[in-house]
């Protein structure tokens, strides 16, 4: 038995697409101080991969895709609201659950064999993410809002 049968319904390309794709924006994540890091981020593409390409093998049934895919947002819904907080009546994380929940929709497509899609998909999150970090460093008026009253300092030093 070769490891691409030992593998089945999942295969090397498969793994390998979550990987690299989870570690795209993991990295990014990371660097950033993110508390949704490399581990974190190819861990959920694979386990979103794992569950779809697992769902659709469901032997004497008609198996609807749609269905899986819904409860699988539906759990990372769950483990996205996880991640965000109330920190000095500033709502933080909102970003780290949006990552997570990109990162399951990026599991899906490649679990559909969509990779060219999946690996564009992780580098726009990534021109997303640094872009509008870029973008807020240089001009002020993207820190207006709730930016403008409270600075990362203020939020650290209540128990952030």
């Amino acid at each position: 038995m070769n490891i691409h049968e030992m593998l089945a319904p999942l295969t090397v390309n498969g793994i390998g697409m979550t990987l690299l794709c989870g570690f795209i924006i993991g990295i990014e994540r990371q660097l950033s101080g993110k508390p949704v890091g490399i581990r974190t981020c190819c861990l959920i593409c694979l386990g979103t991969y794992t569950f779809i390409k697992a769902g659709l093998i469901i032997e004497g049934s008609a198996v609807d895709p749609t269905r899986i895919i819904g409860q699988l947002i539906t759990g990372i819904g769950f483990i996205g609201a996880g991640v965000i907080l109330s920190r000095g009546g500033v709502v933080v994380g909102i970003t780290s659950a949006s990552v997570i929940w990109i990162l399951a929709g990026i599991g899906i497509l490649i679990a559909f064999e969509k990779n060219h899609a999946a690996f564009i998909l992780s580098v726009v999150v990534v021109i997303i993410l640094k872009g509008v970090a870029v973008l807020e460093h240089f001009f002020t008026f993207f820190g207006k809002g709730i930016y403008s009253k409270f600075s990362k300092n203020k939020i650290d030093s209540k128990g952030g």
